[in-house]
């Protein structure tokens, strides 16, 4: 597996793909994993909304260093830096 497989930033294992294939081949709950539903879960109350930003070759990859450094998002990154700059 090459390092550069993460999920959230982190690194993802052999240990890890394992432990998945264990999970699979011993099978799911199908009512559990019906009741997720689709698509990403909402962050509160409230529907949320996607909003579209540019950002020059620069800023993203300062951005995606940022968020590589914090393991988090882009998104958290740039909640994190509104609620900041908000407070």
């Amino acid at each position: 597996m090459s390092e550069r497989e993460t999920i959230n930033g982190s690194p993802v294992t052999e240990e890890q793909i394992a432990a998945w294939a264990a999970e699979a081949e011993a099978g799911y709950d199908v009512a559990a994993l019906k009741k997720r539903g689709r698509g990403r879960p909402g962050r509160g109350a409230d529907p949320s909304q996607v909003v579209a930003l540019r950002l020059t070759t620069e800023e993203l990859a300062t951005l995606d260093a940022l968020a590589h450094r914090e393991h988090k998002s882009r998104s958290e990154l740039i909640r994190d830096a509104l609620a900041a700059y908000a407070a």
